[in-house]
């Protein structure tokens, strides 16, 4: 066997390996959406946030900025949760950033080096604004509210559609750039990505976009016609992909090349889930939800 053919086999097995991976994730999360409904998908986006998040701060401790691990973690769950704990449990969460920075500036005093506590306040804060309350935004998006004008289904189809719209961005750009790619989009942070692969993964990501609408038309609002739901998905699946970048970015600062090794063929929790954390807010907004 030449080395061109070891190679082509070596990326037929790692296609594959993503694919199954790909395939049993979506199989997965479909289950527990349809027999457990928002408590699952509720489920699915804290335990997708916490271990998000830990795998960040493995980011940034290579990087050598030690954030506050186990604490960081724990505030980071409930400020993802925190729609939920205001809906159901009528508790007030709007202080939980405030009270961590607070949290984490009186140990910092004991617990750190003069060389790196300013490292450590600023990581671990970081990975609660950038994964925690970023993802957060998935929550409010499938959380009932009292009165609501939208039926429970039609929250969790909205971040279906959300999710559906960023992820298959990402597929649609990895198969047009291996297929058509040509011209390097950012050669220093990501070699691989093209514009060519970028375009073809924004309109895989419109089409899905239209389909889910059409489909879903009894339970989305009003608004979100195939027509419409084909544009919105421009920006999300845009942001998608410069989320991915700024994953990069991170992974290159820290000199790895997956944030982990959790899931074969796709890497880590953090590169399953760096697509959605800028396009969780936007989402929000574009649906108008209260």
């Amino acid at each position: 066997m030449t080395p061109g053919q070891s190679a082509g086999s070596l990326r037929r097995f790692d296609m594959g390996k993503r694919v199954f991976s790909t395939v049993l994730l979506w199989s997965i999360s479909g289950t527990a959406l349809w027999f457990f409904r928002t408590t699952g998908a509720l489920v699915l986006i804290g335990g997708l946030s916490v271990l998000t998040q830990a795998e960040f701060y493995k980011l940034m401790r290579a990087s050598g900025y030690p954030p506050f691990y186990k604490l960081g973690l724990c505030f980071g769950g409930l400020i993802t949760m925190a729609p939920v704990l205001e809906a159901r449990l009528i508790i007030p969460t709007h202080f939980l950033l405030a009270l961590a920075t607070v949290a984490f500036a009186v140990r910092l005093l004991g617990e750190r080096t003069p060389e790196n506590r300013v490292e450590s306040l600023c990581s671990t804060l970081f990975g609660l604004v950038y994964v925690s309350l970023m993802l957060q935004y998935l929550v409010r998006i499938v959380t009932p509210l009292p009165d609501d004008t939208l039926s429970p289904d039609g929250r969790l189809l909205l971040c279906l559609w959300l999710v559906a719209v960023a992820k298959f961005c990402d597929t649609g750009a990895l198969l047009s750039g291996l297929a058509f790619g040509r011209h390097k989009m950012s050669p220093v942070i990501s070699p691989k990505k093209t514009w060519e692969g970028a375009a073809g993964g924004v309109l895989v990501a419109m089409g899905i976009a239209a389909t889910i609408a059409w489909q879903a038309r009894g339970h989305l609002p009003p608004h979100m016609t195939p027509l419409v739901a084909a544009l919105m998905a421009i920006p999300i699946a845009a942001l998608g992909i410069v989320a991915d970048l700024v994953e990069s970015v991170l992974k290159r600062r820290a000199n790895l090349k997956d944030s982990g090794a959790a899931i074969p063929g796709l890497g880590g929790f953090f590169d399953m889930s760096d697509s959605l954390i800028l396009v969780a807010p936007v989402g929000y907004f574009l649906f108008r939800l209260p």
